[in-house]
């Protein structure tokens, strides 16, 4: 074989591997992505079941409710266009409260709630996480 040939040949295998190692890291990462849904993006498309992302907005006030086994609390997350019932398990941020943004990591159930295995609160009263701001800007409900 020529080395013409071979630097081919070595060019095309290089080409093709990267391909591939690019291939299976966007088939990984796809599965390691965590979507962002507001309670109206979750009525408007239906239930993500199956998948863990990220559902954003404000805790509804009057809903936070301390269930008897003192780490378990329930309680809504709201757009102004919708609500989900939430529930989590565990230490809740020291910022987390009725009527402030909150960002829950977790899982949809069938019945429409959505269980939380991380809580994101904000920071200070003009701070809202990016992506809530967004969706809350969409459903024009932003309170200043």
């Amino acid at each position: 074989m020529k080395a013409k040939h071979q630097r081919l040949t070595l060019g095309l295998l290089a080409v093709a591997a990267v391909l591939g190692a690019s291939g299976l890291a966007l088939s990984a990462l796809r599965t390691q992505a965590s979507f962002f849904y507001s309670p109206g993006d979750v009525v408007r498309d239906g239930l993500p079941l199956g998948h863990h992302v990220r559902l954003g907005g404000m805790v509804e006030k009057g809903s936070v409710r301390h269930m008897p086994d003192g780490i378990t609390v329930r309680f809504v997350v709201t757009d102004g266009k919708a609500q989900v019932p939430v529930r989590f398990t565990g230490v809740t941020p020291d910022l987390f409260r009725e009527g402030s943004g909150v960002v829950a990591e977790g899982e949809f159930q069938r019945d429409g709630s959505f269980i939380a295995d991380n809580l994101l609160a904000k920071h200070d009263a003009r701070y809202m996480p990016p992506q809530v701001a967004g969706k809350m800007h969409e459903t024009k409900t932003l309170q200043p």
